[in-house]
């Protein structure tokens, strides 16, 4: 069993930036993490993965160039620094984990089983 905990989420203006963390505990053996991101009434949307054995990482178009995930390993913890914010960023991010390889961008929820309580990232006009 994977547990996670999501933090750095708050309030920002148009332009600014966050760093989101996300901590796994009880398993040794993920192989690949992501982000993802809801608005109330719409789908989640995934917007980073990486590969905890290649390293690789993986970015929807909306935040391509904008956003990066990064972990260190050091600490055991999953990062998205998020720059260049703007109103369409509001949502709430959760972070997810699956104890299996997965091939190309891995954007997709069905392929995670662990996820965390998410939270919450407000971006004012």
């Amino acid at each position: 069993q994977v547990h996670l905990v999501e933090s750095g989420g708050g309030s920002v203006q148009t332009g600014g930036s966050l760093k989101l963390a996300c901590l796994p505990s009880g398993s040794t053996s993920i192989k690949r993490m992501g982000w993802f991101r809801q608005v109330p009434g719409k789908e989640r949307e995934g917007i980073a993965s990486i590969s905890l054995t290649g390293g690789g990482t993986y970015y929807a178009d909306s935040v391509k160039g904008r956003f990066t995930i990064s972990r260190d390993a050091a600490k055991n913890t999953l990062f998205l620094q998020m720059n260049s914010l703007n109103p369409e960023d509001t949502a709430m991010y959760y972070c997810a984990a699956r104890n299996s390889y997965c091939l190309g961008t891995c954007l997709r929820d069905d392929l995670y089983m662990y996820w965390g309580q998410g939270t919450q990232v407000a971006v004012s006009s």
